[in-house]
């Protein structure tokens, strides 16, 4: 679930956008299996009679309520958890019906830095921490897929490319993309020694 270009500013345009990795559905998952062979079990050992329909039904809403308050949860959660990498900020949304969100400018960002154990790196996740110049001081942005990939692109931003080049970084307006660039016109040529030496013979 990408941000929407309308919250966009202007000349600005997505790097990353994620959810958070599926390893949060692992376990709504397995209750979903478990749940699913326990019920037909169950409905499968009711006694014939004039309670096996009703017992049936019983059966079959507690697998749902089960479900609802334990994995429908986790499920949502993940659904509607997002992280974004723009040029400009570190965009955050979580929620299911209250809506919590917070965008990090990359200017204000001192040092960003991950760590994975070894379940992390089999998933191809980890953890980002992101240092802040502002009230709360460290962000972390937990189960973050292709976390390193993430990394890169974040330090890419703000302490310029690989080569080191001026401008690959956000001091240069954030690098926009080719198509987003201005064009500045070509600096006038430097007069050669020949023409200088003309002009002085002018002037005499």
């Amino acid at each position: 679930m990408a941000i929407s270009a309308k919250l966009l500013g202007e000349d600005e345009y997505i790097v990353v956008s994620t959810r958070t990795h599926w390893k949060a559905l692992i376990f709504p998952v397995f209750l979903l299996l478990v749940v699913a062979a326990g019920g037909g079990f169950l409905a499968a050992i009711v006694p014939d009679g004039s309670m096996q329909t009703a017992a049936r039904i019983a059966i079959g809403v507690a697998g749902l309520l089960i479900l609802l308050g334990f994995a429908a949860k986790p499920f949502l959660n993940w659904l509607f958890s997002t992280y974004t990498l723009t040029n400009r900020r570190l965009i955050t949304r979580h929620g299911i019906l209250t809506r919590t969100g917070r965008d990090i400018p990359l200017m204000r960002i001192n040092d960003v830095s991950y760590e994975h154990g070894l379940i992390d790196r089999m998933l191809g996740c980890g953890t980002l921490q992101i240092e802040s110049a502002g009230e709360r001081g460290q962000v972390i942005l937990p189960d973050v897929p292709h976390v390193e990939h993430m990394h890169l692109q974040m330090s890419d931003l703000l302490f310029g490319g690989p080569e080191g080049k001026p401008g690959d970084g956000i001091l240069d307006d954030e690098a926009p993309p080719e198509h987003l660039q201005r064009r500045r016109p070509a600096p006038a040529p430097e007069p050669d020694s020949q023409t200088l030496f003309n002009s002085e013979d002018n002037d005499r």
